[in-house]
């Protein structure tokens, strides 16, 4: 992926009325000896060989030229699993470019941040950005270089959409065909592989006909080696396609788990998939760590240049650990579910399964504290640095953006924890008598004190009797509400939200209303699934209704979307039930 990445930004070279300088011995000799440093991962050789190009291109006014190699480094922090300074130089590259108006050459920073996103696990960030670069491509006239996009698509969506990997190659053929026909045969192999994928014995097998003639005419392709182990599991020489898939395959466990489950061999197909599980741990904790310690010098260098925000820093650092031990609790959590695995062929399945909630949680969990981390980074430096006059007014603004983004963290933290411990047993009841309109009114109160002054506006209505008492536990009905409020006041940007509180012979109802962009009848139960967000631009890390629930199960009562409500917006009811004096006791 990382070499096919370097390859299509350099493809598309805008054409230029004077590239001599491509000939001449300074531009070979520098040029040689960055790619020399690159291929070999000589880190200590590389950044300072490139810089040595880069300097030269600029000075020969190819900024095209320039920003490519701009690319290359971020590929190489790739290529070193530095995930967080790769990022940092995609963020750069992409300002830069906003800032110089450059926007022939931004489809550059958008491709790179795709492959960020896919290396990460992120296959939705990743496909997002690579449409981008084929919107941007169709727009500047690159025709050319669109084909190793599509197959990026191809590459991501062929697991769980073989038929839609179908459609992109056959958009990749189409254009290949007529503006780069040196592509055509490598996108073709492509092909040959997804049919063996959707079980298309016969079309699989002509497809590798067709390799085999290629290659006799001088053809080659990258994807060569695993369409042999395919063939060979395809004729029922499983274990020699197993073995060969150790040499051909970029995730061998993976595929040689793929071709024993093929042919019904469930127990190797396991223990394959094990291995690739636990390599896929390894790979994502490396990728975690480099990410924590980029935080960390970060950090360091922040603390040498203002030593009077030591308090943000202490602050900042806390927050890190509590993300590490976060991490460290689910995966003890995933380690414990697995020694419940009982039957063979269900344990395979699960295994699957714990492996996307865990890539979806470290996706959202990444994002989340990362940009209220970097609210609070950027903030702190402004505070401490000399050289800007705050006045009162901005400095209390600041301090209260740096507080609701610590408190957007610590919500995060404290729903995920509240969920490990309800899923551990862990439930206290502590139930007291509690004025039911005093609690509501103080609890929205302290939620509109909380996110400071919105334009939003907030009602609170209630067809009880000021002094109608609930058994319940104030402090798990708070936990249940606010995120409804937080929900309801994401959703409506300058509207009304009512707390409506009511009653029945044996529970109590509380309803949110707000007047946003409302909900999907069809999605009232699949809103309240783990990291589930009907809008993935939106703050939150899709677990706040999931929670709600949780807590309101504690209770005994249950939360609900009201498919009824007719609207503007949504509607909310949290029912708890009504404690009989004969219970009390």
């Amino acid at each position: 992926m990382l070499v096919l990445a370097v390859a299509t930004v350099s493809v598309a070279v805008q054409a230029k009325p004077d590239e001599k300088y491509k000939d001449t011995k300074e531009y070979l000799t520098l040029r040689d000896t960055m790619h020399h440093a690159f291929n070999n991962g000589d880190s200590a050789h590389f950044f300072v060989s490139v810089r040595k190009l880069e300097d030269y291109l600029l000075g020969q006014g190819d900024l095209h030229a320039y920003y490519t190699q701009r690319c290359n480094e971020i590929v190489f922090q790739l290529n070193r699993q530095r995930i967080f300074e790769a990022y940092k130089l995609a963020t750069q590259l992409s300002k830069e470019l906003t800032e110089k108006k450059l926007d022939k050459e931004m489809y550059m920073a958008i491709n790179m941040m795709g492959h960020i996103y896919n290396y990460s696990g992120n296959k939705e960030g990743a496909k997002k950005c690579f449409w981008e670069v084929i919107r941007r491509m169709e727009q500047e006239g690159y025709t050319e270089s669109q084909p190793p996009i599509y197959m990026n698509l191809v590459n991501i969506v062929m697991e769980e959409d073989p038929q839609e990997a179908l459609r992109l190659i056959d958009q990749a053929a189409e254009i290949a065909k007529k503006s780069s026909p040196e592509r055509v045969f490598d996108i073709e192999t492509r092909r040959t592989l997804v049919y063996y994928r959707l079980g298309d014995n016969q079309r699989f097998l002509d497809g590798y006909n067709a390799y085999r003639e290629g290659l006799e005419k001088g053809l080659s392709s990258v994807h060569g080696r695993i369409l042999e182990v395919y063939y060979l599991a395809s004729q029922g020489l499983v274990d020699d396609a197993a073995h060969l898939a150790t040499e051909s395959s970029d995730n061998p466990f993976l595929t040689q788990a793929e071709i024993y489950a093929s042919a019904g061999r469930w127990e190797e197909a396991y223990a394959a998939l094990k291995k690739n599980v636990a390599e896929t741990d390894s790979l994502n904790s490396l990728i975690l760590s480099s990410s924590m310690q980029g935080i960390q010098n970060e950090l360091k260098i922040y603390e040498a240049e203002r030593r009077v925000s030591r308090l943000w820093f202490y602050g900042l650092v806390a927050i890190v650990i509590l993300l590490f031990s976060l991490v460290v609790a689910l995966f003890y959590i995933v380690q414990m579910r697995r020694r419940h695995w009982r039957e063979m062929k269900k344990a395979y399945d699960r295994v699957l399964e714990s492996d996307k909630l865990k890539t979806a949680f470290i996706q959202n969990v990444s994002h989340e504290v990362r940009t209220p981390l970097n609210v609070i980074s950027g903030f702190a430096q402004v505070m401490a640095a000399t050289e800007y006059d705050i006045t009162p007014l901005e400095r209390r603004r600041i301090a209260n953006t740096m507080m609701n983004s610590t408190r957007r963290i610590t919500t995060m933290v404290d729903e995920v924890l509240e969920m490990s411990m309800n899923e551990a047993g862990v439930v206290e009841q502590n139930l007291s008598d509690v004025q039911a309109n005093v609690a509501l009114r103080r609890i929205m109160g302290d939620f509109r004190r909380e996110v400071g002054h919105l334009s939003t506006k907030f009602y609170f209505e209630s067809s009880l009797d000021e002094d109608f008492k609930i058994r319940t536990n104030e402090s798990v009905l708070r936990r249940i509400i606010t995120p409804l409020l937080d929900n309801a006041v994401k959703n409506t940007d300058d509207g009304e939200v009512r707390m409506i509180c009511t009653k029945t012979t044996d529970q109590l109802v509380i309803a949110i209303e707000d007047t946003g962009r409302g909900i999907p009848a069809e999605e009232a139960e699949h809103i309240f699934e783990r990291f589930v967000k009907l809008d993935n631009f939106k703050e939150g890390m899709g677990i706040g209704l999931t929670y709600c629930r949780s807590m309101a199960n504690r209770l005994g009562g249950h939360v609900r979307l009201d498919t009824s409500y007719a609207g503007p917006g949504a509607r909310f009811e949290i029912m708890i039930p009504l404690v009989k004096k004969e219970e009390k006791a």
